[in-house]
């Protein structure tokens, strides 16, 4: 006989609170959290010490879940720094095709959490230093003339790509943002 476990409050939450932020953005109310977690307000509060703690945790969370999706892209597409970096607008286009693809969910909670001490805003500047890196490692690699510059310009790139391509679906934002980060490989 298999004792079957329920995911506990926390992870309801997490789970809910993965689902309904990006569906529905950072200001999804405490109450449809709680009730798609199936979990008592007290809850919220004990594990994260309310709906920002969750946010955060959320964000968190999702970020090195993509991180690792941008390190994983590269290393499919082989040892060259050229295709390596390619290969993450190929990945994006691939995202945005995908049925519920709402956008960025960094840019998203930057822009929905006016005020700029919310702890949020951290999580977003993390991730994306970190992909930065990740870019700027390539374009050094690469030999790139201005691998910092290039890097932010192809940061800039991915954060279009995304934004168009949940405002603007059907317009093909990743093979014109590819398109673009070939001028910028090219120095």
């Amino acid at each position: 006989m298999s004792v079957r476990t329920q995911p506990g409050p926390r992870e309801r939450l997490l789970r809910a609170a993965h689902e309904l932020i990006y569906s529905q953005g950072v200001n999804v109310g405490v109450d449809a959290l709680l009730k798609a977690a199936n979990v008592a307000r007290r809850s919220l509060y004990e594990h994260f010490g309310g709906k920002d703690g969750l946010i955060v945790e959320v964000l968190s969370s999702a970020a090195a879940d993509d991180a690792a999706d941008y390190r994983n892209t590269m290393d499919r597409a082989g040892d060259h720094p050229r295709e390596r970096l390619l290969a993450v607008f190929d990945r994006l286009g691939e995202i945005i095709a995908r049925p519920g693809f709402h956008g960025c969910r960094y840019l998203a909670a930057d822009l929905a959490l006016t005020d700029p001490d919310h702890p949020a805003h951290q999580v977003s500047r993390d991730y994306r230093s970190q992909v930065h890196e990740l870019l700027k490692r390539e374009l050094v690699a690469l030999r790139h003339p201005r691998p910092e510059h290039a890097a932010h310009q192809l940061l800039l790139l991915i954060d279009g790509t995304l934004a168009a391509g949940a405002t603007r679906p059907g317009t093909d934002a990743a093979s014109a943002a590819r398109e673009l980060a070939e001028h910028v490989l090219a120095g």
